[in-house]
């Protein structure tokens, strides 16, 4: 049977390249685009298909279910786009376009001159180390982050052993909040690859390479849409570049949902940017044709998907507005305006109801009156807790400049004591100026989640960087170039207004928050734009003869972040590839000491458990909603977790079927039998929330 499902996988897999070569244009950027929509698309409905029939947990009805979802999808694209253009793109071989592509490439690397191509050496020579590095992370750690061992990898295996979706109470409030479509994706790769564990992680790490392609398409667009031809340069650096940074980077291992968001988000984007750049092989209602109206269909069903996996998505309509202003709403009438309105409008409304309605958002309206959720998690992270409305405008501001503060840091550099050093000295002129000008960042916290502090915790910075020095010494000084008019480009004006919308929305939509890096890395969509302009805009190029400062600057700062990205992944505590300092390798630790790595202070009654609990045991658990559960599954995912203590329910009564009961004694008192488990109370070092004093109970 395991062989069948391997088969099937890599049979969809294919199967998906070749529907995509029948939709897309002979690129091979968009190609993998399409093919990656195609992926996701399929998968999600698959997925409720299978819930409504209780066959969640059946590795055979996902490995042919998604065949007749794809199939379903690609006819409606195909139908789409030949209903709407006259010369509908072409099947194209894709082993051909490979071996066309690598011939560019060859070719432009041999032309480049001394400069660009020791700088496009030292990215492409970082970036090939950190691909390989982190695919074996990927293949070979088992996943920890503090979300996924609470809520997102938690809930999914509740439901590959309820064999459905449905809501059922977990102990974490996101478990039956949450949008559920990435769980389908994650479910699949469990299912379909023999329920091999780190097959959670491949749709995130799909998703960063998805938006590194997705960033060379949108350059390419940006090219044109300023009146030049595609420059490779331009493109492959700002690629590389995006790939490189800190908080997209560290994302590209774990579990966690922002890269997935960011992925869909890319998606969007390129479509359309590409709708703008269309030449007129369309035919858009009665008139002569503009713009291919296929970029509309891949644009309104990448928005629902992006809004179908988290509701964050809708802080980024204001930016996604601002874009779709300039390549969807700017027309030069008003019928021509009004019929885009009209295809993008329905089109998005349609692929909403497939794509962003099923996910949960209306289940959580009959539960819990609100979309979102339960009121208690509403006011955890949400404006109310800034009280009045003046006083939101006051502290969002002071997040506007916390944030700010954040990302003028040498993330990834600073892991290391010099590096430590090197960052408060540099940063020693903007705590002088904070603290003349008196704005209390640090002091008042009645908007945050956790106080900002001028230098953060190890902990935060280490695991959720910002831009590093790629961010605050080239993408934001490039983009007040623009703002200012020195380097004069219109589509960058709208990207500059979308970063800043999306950067407020960040601010003011919620508590200061010293983990919100990995927020940023949709924002840093918008922002790696700006640095095509080293390669396109006149009067700042990098790739002409003379104007040595500012080659030598650029290439500083680049050396500056290829280290950074270096460090990055090589001294990232939750999944180091060699051990450093007191923390062992990811690949050489034990199951149970990887997953607690950002909680210490549990290791040892969680690993007592693993040790006493037979792998296919029944346990009910009565635990509270910061507690990690995933690991309790044990090595093999085999043990049946049944919660107890289900969010703002109660405790409920133990099942007849579980044989232990593992609780925290802040949730049910212990007795006499009990087996007290513990947790290290002495140790504080890198302990964000402290664990509880757990027991064990056998029951049978």
């Amino acid at each position: 049977m395991l062989l069948l499902h391997y088969v099937l996988f890599l049979l969809f897999i294919g199967y998906i390249g070749r529907l995509a070569s029948g939709i897309a244009r002979r690129s091979l950027s968009e190609w993998w685009l399409v093919s990656f929509l195609l992926f996701t698309g399929s998968v999600i409905p698959a997925g409720w298909i299978l819930s409504a029939l209780y066959l969640t947990g059946n590795a055979t009805a996902w490995g042919f279910a998604v065949f007749i979802t794809a199939t379903v999808l690609a006819y409606a694209l195909r139908t789409l786009v030949r209903w709407q253009d006259p010369n509908p793109p072409l099947r194209f071989s894709v082993r051909q376009l490979l071996a066309d592509r690598w011939d560019l490439f060859t070719d432009w690397f041999r032309g480049l001159t001394t400069f660009p191509k020791i700088v496009f050496s030292a990215m492409i020579g970082t970036l090939t180390v950190i691909a390989v590095t982190n695919l074996l992370l990927v293949l070979f750690t088992v996943p920890n982050e503090w979300d996924s061992m609470t809520g997102h990898l938690n809930r999914v295996m509740q439901y590959i052993q309820r064999g459905t979706m449905r809501h059922f109470g977990g102990t974490n409030w996101n478990i039956d909040t949450y949008p559920k479509s990435v769980c389908t994706i994650q479910i699949y790769s469990f299912l379909i690859t023999g329920r091999f564990e780190n097959a959670f992680k491949l749709i995130h790490h799909l998703s960063y390479w998805t938006a590194v392609v997705a960033i060379f398409g949108i350059v390419q667009r940006l090219a044109q849409l300023r009146g030049q031809a595609p420059s490779l340069s331009a493109s492959i650096f700002c690629a590389i570049a995006y790939a490189l940074l800190p908080d997209f980077l560290m994302q590209a291992i774990t579990t966690e949902t922002d890269i997935v968001l960011t992925a869909y988000l890319s998606v969007l984007l390129y479509a359309l940017f590409s709708y703008r750049a269309t030449d007129g092989r369309a035919t858009e209602g009665a008139g002569v044709g503009v713009r291919e109206n296929r970029y509309l269909w891949l644009a309104a069903m990448a928005f629902a998907l992006a809004l179908g996996h988290k509701i964050t998505f809708l802080l980024l309509l204001p930016s996604v507005f601002i874009i779709m202003i300039y390549t969807v709403f700017w027309a030069p009438s008003f019928g021509i305006f009004f019929g885009r309105v009209l295809r993008l409008g329905a089109a998005i409304l349609v692929a909403v109801s497939i794509w962003t309605l099923p996910t949960g958002y209306l289940k959580n309206i009959q539960v819990f009156g609100h979309p979102i959720g339960p009121p208690t998690a509403l006011k955890h992270q949400s404006v109310e807790r800034a009280g009045s409305t003046k006083n939101l405008i006051i502290q969002g501001t002071r997040n506007v400049i916390r944030y700010g503060y954040d990302h003028i840091n040498l993330d990834g550099i600073r892991n290391t004591d010099l590096g430590f050093k090197a960052n408060q000295v540099m940063r020693m002129p903007l705590v002088y100026l904070e603290d003349k000008l008196n704005l209390r960042l640090d002091e008042v916290t009645d908007f945050s989640i956790q106080p900002f502090a001028f230098d953060r915790r190890f902990v935060f910075y280490n695991a959720n960087p910002y831009w590093g020095v790629i961010g605050f010494a080239l993408i934001f000084p490039l983009i007040f170039l623009v703002g200012l008019s020195i380097v004069r480009s219109i589509p960058h004006l709208f990207l500059g207004a979308a970063l800043l919308l999306h950067f407020i929305a960040l601010s003011y939509s919620a508590p200061y928050d010293p983990f919100k890096g990995r927020y940023f890395i949709e924002t840093g969509l918008f922002g790696v734009t700006f640095l095509s302009l080293l390669f396109l805009a006149p009067n700042i190029r990098v790739d002409v003869p003379g104007r040595l400062v500012g080659k030598a600057y650029v290439g500083g700062v680049v050396l500056l972040g290829c280290l950074s990205a270096l460090l990055c992944v090589f001294l990232n505590i939750r999944a180091l590839p060699f051990a450093w300092r007191e923390f062992p390798s990811a690949f050489e630790a034990d199951r149970v000491r990887v997953m607690t790595i950002g909680r210490p202070d549990i290791y040892v009654p969680y690993k007592r458990f693993d040790d006493m609990v037979p792998d296919t045991a029944t346990v009910a658990l009565g635990t509270i909603n910061d507690d990690y559960e995933y690991p309790l599954y044990g090595p093999r995912l085999q043990r049946r977790l049944i919660p107890i203590n289900p969010f703002e329910r109660g405790v409920q009564p133990i099942p007849k079927e579980a044989s232990y009961l593992f609780f925290a004694s802040s949730v049910i008192k212990p007795q006499p039998g009990d087996i007290r488990l513990g947790t290290d109370t002495t140790m504080t070092h890198n302990v964000v929330v402290p664990g509880e004093d757990y027991y064990l109970r056998k029951l049978k």
